[in-house]
């Protein structure tokens, strides 16, 4: 796992130069049944030749991997599910798939939602600046109108043994405008 990070690290330094451009920023805030709570920082998105590239300035989140997805809607609001249980972030609806796929497969395989990103980063200071690229994505448009998602829990870019990578909970969230 240390050698994709790394791997992510070098690709995204060598695509963007010494500096991240920030074309889009997204603020990103905490999410909970009441809707959204404390700002965590934001997310710069540019444009490059290999897809976009995700760069988070975030801080005061749990140590680990995270399950990291854009989301159909543009709102990081709570809803309620087919059980009456509430969903924070739930009226972002599901992870982005234009072509109905209905499948999670992650962020490099054609065949699974256009909405799966490489796994967030955040070290064990609850600080995630680590940027990953997002070969699918390939402009702009592709994610603007939805939301960004980070979850409780890794991802393992399949649907089984859990369903959506088994990342959970939604955690943080941001409207991309």
């Amino acid at each position: 796992m240390k050698h994709a990070l790394l791997t992510t690290t070098i690709l995204a330094a060598a695509i963007s130069g010494s500096a991240f451009a920030k074309d889009i920023e997204i603020k990103v805030q905490q999410v909970d049944a009441q809707g959204t709570a404390a700002e965590l920082g934001s997310i710069g998105v540019s444009e490059t030749d290999y897809g976009l590239l995700f760069t988070p300035k975030l801080s005061d989140l749990t140590p680990g991997l995270h399950g990291f997805h854009v989301h159909q809607h543009p709102d990081c609001g709570p809803s309620t599910n087919d059980d009456g249980k509430v969903v924070p972030a739930g009226a972002a609806g599901g992870h982005f798939d234009p072509t109905n796929t209905g499948q999670h497969l992650g962020p490099y395989d054609e065949n699974g939602h256009l909405g799966d990103l490489p796994a967030l980063y955040v070290d064990n200071e609850g600080h995630a600046n680590t940027p990953v690229l997002a070969p699918k994505l390939t402009t702009f448009s592709d994610i603007q109108g939805r939301a960004i998602m980070i979850h409780a829990h890794g991802d393992n870019f399949s649907d089984n043994p859990n369903p959506l990578g088994g990342g959970g909970a939604r955690m943080a969230c941001g409207i991309i405008k």
